[in-house]
């Protein structure tokens, strides 16, 4: 089964086994000519179970029961996220809420609340606070700063946007009791942003992906950011985040 379809500006054709992919990437579907194909196999898919097996067992929790149709989707994605990593384009996993034009991007280990905390930001800003992506954006870095693009791998909610917003700031999120929020160094927030971001298992990709890194960690502001999962811990961050201004 083939579609094309455009990521990050970028045009490419899916050559699948099952239509679930091309049914999760139906509001990105596109014409014209593509500039390369991901084509997936059997052994695509056995990787994504075995990964997710693996993944699943070192947290201490049951592999789950994906479908061969979910894990095509998987592994779709990887494939593109490979080929875009040329482009400078990296594959990013947080929540991205825009708001008046400008994108803040909150990263966290699973389950810590990172959409619990983007979804307080619509309460409280409503119309103005739009989700880019609630789960794996891609973030295309340059020389004048980092776009972040929409993609329908948005999480269990399926909460995203076909659009792309210029990056404000990251926020790296952590539980707690009490809300407290300061801003870090690039050095500080590197090993976050690294643990966030895909990493190719290529040298030469693996080596490009470190340089994207790099440029991205002073490329925008970084936070660190302690909190319960209220309101108020919502209405800290935005104040802060915004009122920072671009670098």
């Amino acid at each position: 089964m083939k579609g094309i379809y455009c990521f990050a500006g970028h045009r490419v054709e899916i050559d699948s086994i099952f239509m679930r992919v091309h049914e999760l990437c139906a509001l990105y579907r596109s014409d014209g000519r593509p500039e390369y194909t991901v084509r997936t196999t059997w052994d695509d898919i056995g990787y994504e179970r075995e990964k997710s097996d693996t993944e699943s067992r070192i947290e201490g929790r049951e592999p789950p029961r994906h479908t061969d149709a979910y894990l095509e989707t998987l592994a779709v994605y990887r494939k593109i996220a490979e080929s875009l990593i040329e482009y400078d384009i990296l594959l990013f996993h947080g929540s991205a809420v825009a708001v008046d034009g400008a994108c803040y991007l909150f990263a966290a280990k699973s389950g810590t609340g990172k959409s619990t905390h983007t979804r307080l930001w619509r309460e409280l800003l409503g119309e103005r606070a739009v989700m880019v992506n609630d789960d794996k954006p891609l973030l295309e870095i340059s020389g004048t700063g980092v776009a972040v693009w929409g993609t329908p791998w948005d999480g269990k909610h399926h909460l995203s946007r076909n659009i792309s917003v210029p990056l404000r700031a990251i926020c790296f999120l952590e539980q707690g009791k009490e809300n407290r929020m300061k801003a870090i160094s690039a050095k500080e927030g590197w090993p976050a942003l690294w643990r966030q971001s895909y990493r190719p298992s290529g040298p030469d990709k693996l080596k490009r992906t470190l340089a994207m890194v790099d440029s991205l960690s002073t490329r925008a502001r970084l936070y660190r950011l302690r909190c319960a999962p209220d309101i108020q811990a919502a209405r800290m961050a935005y104040e802060t985040m915004s009122k920072g201004g671009a670098l």
